[in-house]
């Protein structure tokens, strides 16, 4: 072969695949525009409400559409809420959206089944709530979208068992699937959420033991569903035994029956084994209550004397009765006073003279009474609160409150573990918080040679405390003020700076006169001027409590100070733009996330609107919150719900560098 011909040839062998591959990667998705990707998945939809994607045309920019989500000029989100669409998703459409994040079509009348969204693999939040999509969901159908954090699938038709997929996603903070048919057990998720929601399907089982700390109310309308944190208790794996075949012989089915009854029988001698010995126990040991302890620190700076009114309670019945019978009912009155009422089945039992003999440390004092630090003889650490103002309410209607106060979890909340019960004063014992208060580490830590809180631990702090109180709001509706006392010396922190919200809930038991003079409830706008407080005045303390964050300035609200009050001291010195004079310089550096400080600035004082009605309520306040990020350009997704309700800038697609906090 000449070589021209040659040469010729091995082009010819180099370039036609080479034109493949290129014809191949110019699929008609793939080659799209942003508004021409756009324009593709508007063809399968039908739209029911009338000119509602009618902005959406080639003339102009897609970023200008309604619904469309820009940053840096491309399109990261589509939010198609109550647009009565229908039709069908087209997921190869979408994915010519190179830099999509998020996706809502919330409350619209999608039919069919789940779409293939795992194809969409960098998807950071999905809204599918409040359609009429059904059938079963394949397990492997969120495999492979590590980046997905929030899945809302709520109010559909969707069947079967729930994916295994969805439970192993690494990053995934909320499911919404209430309201569907799911059948089944629940998976093990791997780590845990922010938000669950699995009431009202037909799933079955065991909770799994990562959730049997969850609230209840997340199983709610599953009869099938058994143990912690519900009531139903789950049937004995060994109940249910499989059938016998009666060709069996009768040798074969008496050994059962022998070991049951030998194993019977030897239960029985150890339970009476038992009971003898703790019998012989307690008669030798009866006698030994009438001994005095000497009084403990904690005894000695509480001011508590249990022990000492057990002792002049025993001299009493000795001088009337002089018997010995008389002397033991005494002393074991004196211990039985002693004894603390636990709201929580998941700690170590303890009473009140194990509390008087433990080292302590005082930890301050408030308008209300000290709180101590107790280190009981296991190692364990306890927080002991006296209230000496809290006689509002009687012995049963406090107890019934705290029992109350005792059924709330959520990992924003420290937990109340027990209670003390007296008259004269009342004592909450409680987990201890490794850093101790928000107050101490926003205003001492650099005089305590610490480090102060930087600008990603206070937005994570916000975050908790915003979660936390909305939490209270949902559990304790009948409280108009379900908080009542948030302010930065009420927040306390873990090793990993999680906020935990404490004196929550206590406005009906503190004595009116006392909680108008120091709870934080009463120094917000609506009491100053009309002696009132309503449900968003929860809300007025989480904005201060914001501004305080991001000033670290102590608010002269919650004290004695004649001072300008500190949302109106931000308000004369905000101007819409980045001012340094307002922010607190133990943030560091703030580079890249300035827009993002400047925007909870503006959320808090939204949040502390001396105007009710102009004043957030605390769902707005928290989704507004959850839309931020520790740093410009990490185009995390939106909650939906506020954006579509409340906030029109976010339709149009504006970043948050050119958002005017006017």
């Amino acid at each position: 072969m000449p070589p021209m011909q040659a040469r010729t040839l091995s082009v010819y062998n180099v370039m036609v695949p080479l034109v493949c591959l290129l014809l191949f990667f110019s699929t008609p998705t793939h080659g799209l525009s942003d508004s021409e990707a756009i324009l593709k998945f508007k063809e399968s939809l039908v739209v029911g409400q009338e000119n509602a994607l009618a902005s959406w045309n080639a003339k102009t920019p897609p970023c200008t559409w309604s619904g469309v989500l820009c940053n840096g000029g491309s399109v990261w989100g589509l939010q198609m809420e109550n647009l009565e669409l229908s039709g069908s998703i087209d997921i190869e459409a979408l994915s010519g959206l190179t830099s999509l994040r998020t996706l809502s079509f919330m409350n619209n009348k999608f039919e069919g089944p789940f779409p293939d969204f795992k194809k969409l693999a960098a998807l950071k939040s999905l809204y599918l709530s409040n359609n009429q999509c059904g059938g079963d969901i394949p397990g492997d159908a969120f495999e492979g979208m590590g980046w997905l954090k929030k899945v809302h699938l709520a109010q559909n038709k969707f069947t079967g068992q729930i994916p295994s997929s969805v439970a192993k996603l690494p990053k995934l903070l909320e499911l919404r699937l209430d309201g569907n048919q799911f059948t089944g057990e629940i998976p093990e998720f791997e780590h845990q959420l922010h938000l669950l929601n699995l009431s009202n399907n037909a799933l079955t089982g065991p909770i799994p033991e990562s959730l049997s700390m969850t609230d209840p109310k997340v199983f709610e309308g599953n009869k099938g569903l058994c143990g912690k944190p519900l009531e139903t208790e789950c049937d004995s794996p060994y109940i249910e035994h499989p059938p016998q075949s009666e060709a069996r012989p009768k040798s074969s089915s008496r050994g059962p029956l022998v070991i049951t009854a030998i194993v019977a029988a030897l239960t029985i001698l150890i339970i009476l084994g038992v009971i003898f010995l703790l019998n012989r126990s307690y008669k030798n040991k009866q006698p030994h209550l009438a001994v005095e302890t000497g009084p403990s620190s904690l005894q000695k700076k509480t001011g508590i004397r249990e022990a000492d009114q057990s002792r002049r309670d025993r001299k009493k019945a000795d001088h009337r009765k002089g018997s010995g019978t008389t002397k033991r009912m005494g002393a074991a009155a004196g211990v039985e006073n002693t004894k603390l009422s636990f709201l929580r089945e998941d700690r170590e039992k303890f009473d009140l003279q194990d509390l008087l003999k433990a080292s302590a440390e005082i930890l301050g004092s408030g308008c209300f009474g000290a709180s101590y630090k107790a280190v009981l003889s296991s190692g364990q650490m306890m927080v002991v609160k006296r209230f000496k103002q809290m006689n509002n309410a009687g012995r049963d209607e406090f107890q019934e409150h705290m029992k109350r106060l005792g059924r709330l979890m959520h990992h924003n909340l420290l937990s109340i573990v027990a209670y003390y019960y007296r008259k004269e004063e009342k004592l909450l014992v409680c987990d201890f918080a490794e850093r101790g208060s928000l107050a101490i580490n926003l205003h001492s830590n650099q005089s305590l040679g610490k480090p102060s809180l930087d600008w990603p631990t206070r937005l994570k702090i916000v975050k908790g405390v915003a979660k936390g109180l909305f939490y209270l709001h949902q559990d304790l509706p009948s409280l108009m003020a379900p908080h009542g006392h948030l302010k930065s010396s009420n927040v306390l922190l873990t090793k990993t700076f999680e906020p935990l919200l404490t004196d929550y809930g206590l406005i009906p038991l503190i004595n009116q006169e006392k909680a108008q003079m120091h709870m934080a409830a009463y120094r917000s706008p609506e009491y100053l001027q009309h002696r009132r407080i309503t449900k968003k005045t929860d809300v007025w303390g989480l904005g201060i409590l914001i501004l305080e964050i991001l000033t670290g300035k102590f608010p002269a609200n919650f004290s004695q100070s004649s001072e300008e009050d500190l949302a109106s001291w931000v308000n004369s010195g905000f101007h819409g733009v980045w001012a340094p004079s307002l922010f607190d310089k133990g943030m560091g550096k703030t580079s890249h996330c300035e827009g993002q400080i400047l925007k909870l600035l503006t959320i808090g004082l939204n949040c502390c609107e001396p105007d009710v009605e102009k004043r957030l309520d605390i769902g707005q306040a928290v989704e507004k919150i959850e839309e931020l990020k520790e740093r410009e350009g990490d185009d995390d997704d939106f909650y939906s719900t506020y954006v579509s309700e409340t906030d029109g800038r976010s339709s149009k697609g504006v970043s948050c560098e050119s958002i005017s906090f006017a």
